[in-house]
Parts: C-alpha cells; structure tokens; sequence
C-alpha cells in the first residue's frame, strides 16, 4: 500500500464521519440511527488511526533501511 492510497482512505474515512455527524439526533445520541452514527465515527476515527501508525512505521522502516 502506497502514501497515494493511505491518503485517499484517510480522506474516505473524513468523509464518512462528516456524513455520520449530520445523522446524529442531539436530543438524543444514543437512541436509535444516532448510535449507529457513532459507531460509525469512532470506527472511522480507528481507521484513521490505524493508517497514520501504518504510514509512521513505513517512515521508520525506510529510515532504517537508509542507514
């Protein structure tokens, strides 16, 4: 997996959090669609996540492999 492609997904992943918060019911958050959007931006968050370590560790590595 390339940095062009990392980038797009963490650009995907932004995207449905935006989408998810405009489903959320303020009144109440944790009834009905609004804690499936939740769910949805905190697995968004963890995607993000996930990929910034990916992309620090292929940093690392690279580094490593210069020396």
């Amino acid at each position: 997996m390339n940095k062009t492609f990392s980038i797009v997904l963490i650009i995907l992943a932004l995207v449905l959090i935006t989408y998810n918060v405009t489903l959320i019911d303020f009144d109440e958050p944790l009834k009905g669609n609004s804690i499936v959007a939740l769910i949805g931006i905190v697995a968004s968050l963890c995607a993000i996540l996930l990929l910034i370590i990916y992309l620090t560790s292929k940093k690392i590595q690279k580094k490593i492999e210069d020396n």
